[in-house]
C-alpha cells in the first residue's frame, strides 16, 4: 500500500514538473482581474521568439480588457526565426559596436546577446545574424506580472544585467512596463531603444476606423501620405483600408519637445470603441510612424545610457479603455 501511495506520488508530482516545464520555457498568463494577457517566454530553443531584432523578454501573445482584444499576430507567416514574427508591445535596441567589428567579429543588441558579423554590409533589421553569446534569462512569473533579467557577461567588454518587469496594475486597466539596465562591463553602453507597438485592436483591418493621436502636431512626409492616409494636425488619419503589402511610414516625425509630456499617444478603433493610451517617462529621441494592413504602430524611441557601474531605468504605461457605444 505505501509503495502504491508512493508510485501515485511521484507519477503525479511528475505530471506537475512536467507541465511546468511547458510553462516555464513557453507561456505564462497574467491577469489583475480586469485584464488578461498571455506571455511567450525566452529560451533559445523553443521560445516563440528566436530571431535577432527585438528584446526576447516581455512578448505579449495577446491582452484582453472588457471581451476587446488589443495584442496578436498581426504577419501572415510565423518562423520563429523570422525577424518580425512576434507580437506586442515589443522592444528593440539599436546595435552597438557593428561598424567597427570585423568580419566574423561580434556586436550587441540589447536583451538578445553578442551576435556575429557576416559581411561588410551595412546592419539590416531585416537579416538574421547568428548569436555569439545568448547570455542567460531567468524568469519569475506571478500572478499579475512577469519579472524578466538577462544577464550577459562577454570578453568584449560589454556586460550588462537587463531587467524588464510587465506588470497589471491593481484594480486599473493598466499595464505597465519596468526597465532597468545596469552596465557590468568597462565599455560604454550608449544606444537607443524604441516600443513597436502592435496594435491589432478587435482585429480591425488598417483603414478609417483606426484614430491615432499625438501630444503634439506632426510634422513630417512619407509613403502613403496624401493617398492612404493624412496628417490632421496631430491626428493620423486613414482615407481607406490599407491592402495586403501597402503600408504607411513616417520616418522621422518631428513637432515634439525636450520633455517627457510629448511620450503621450492615443490609437482607437472607432467601431468598438477600444482604445489604448501609451506614455512614457523619458522624452522621445525620435520618433517613427508604421502600419500594415493588420497592425498600426507608434514607434517612440528614447535615448540609453549607461557608464560602467551605472544603471539606467525607463517606465512605459498602457491604459485601456472602451468607450460607450450610443
Amino acid at each position: 500500500m505505501v509503495k502504491r501511495n508512493y508510485l501515485f506520488c511521484f507519477i503525479l508530482f511528475s505530471v506537475f514538473s512536467f507541465a511546468f516545464s511547458l510553462v516555464d520555457t513557453r507561456q505564462v498568463e497574467i491577469t489583475n482581474g480586469l485584464v488578461r494577457a498571455k506571455l511567450s517566454l525566452p529560451n533559445k530553443e523553443t521560445g516563440y521568439y528566436q530571431a535577432t531584432r527585438f528584446d526576447w523578454s516581455g512578448i505579449i501573445n495577446s491582452l484582453n480588457y472588457k471581451g476587446h482584444s488589443y495584442f496578436e499576430e498581426w504577419f501572415g507567416t510565423y518562423d520563429p526565426k523570422k525577424n518580425d514574427a512576434i507580437t506586442g508591445p515589443v522592444e528593440e535596441f539599436t546595435q552597438i559596436g557593428y561598424e567597427s567589428a570585423p568580419v566574423g567579429g561580434e556586436f550587441l543588441k540589447i536583451g538578445v546577446g553578442m551576435l556575429r558579423k557576416a559581411d561588410e554590409k551595412p546592419y539590416s533589421i531585416f537579416s538574421l545574424y547568428d548569436i555569439a553569446n545568448a547570455g542567460t534569462w531567468k524568469v519569475k512569473p506571478g500572478k499579475d506580472k512577469v519579472e524578466f533579467t538577462h544577464e550577459l557577461k562577454d570578453a568584449s567588454g560589454y556586460s550588462y544585467i537587463y531587467r524588464k518587469t510587465v506588470k497589471l496594475v491593481k484594480g486599473k486597466p493598466e499595464l505597465v512596463l519596468e526597465h532597468s539596465l545596469k552596465n557590468t562591463g568597462q565599455k560604454l553602453i550608449e544606444t537607443t531603444v524604441y516600443n513597436h507597438n502592435f496594435f491589432v485592436i478587435d482585429k480591425e483591418p488598417t483603414g478609417p476606423a483606426i484614430k491615432i493621436k499625438f501630444p503634439f502636431d506632426i510634422v513630417g512626409k512619407g509613403q502613403g501620405i496624401g493617398t492612404v492616409a493624412e496628417i490632421n494636425g496631430s491626428e493620423l488619419n486613414y482615407l481607406r483600408e490599407l491592402k495586403r503589402n501597402e503600408n504607411v511610414y513616417l520616418g522621422d516625425i518631428t513637432g515634439y519637445g525636450a520633455t517627457e509630456k510629448d511620450y503621450n499617444f492615443q490609437i482607437e478603433n472607432l467601431k468598438t470603441g477600444a482604445g489604448v493610451k501609451i506614455k512614457g517617462d523619458k522624452p522621445l529621441a525620435k520618433m517613427i510612424f508604421w502600419s500594415s494592413s493588420t497592425t498600426s504602430c507608434p514607434e517612440p524611441y528614447i535615448n540609453v545610457k549607461a557608464q560602467a557601474g551605472q544603471e539606467f531605468k525607463w517606465v512605459n504605461s498602457y491604459e485601456f479603455y472602451v468607450k460607450d457605444k450610443k
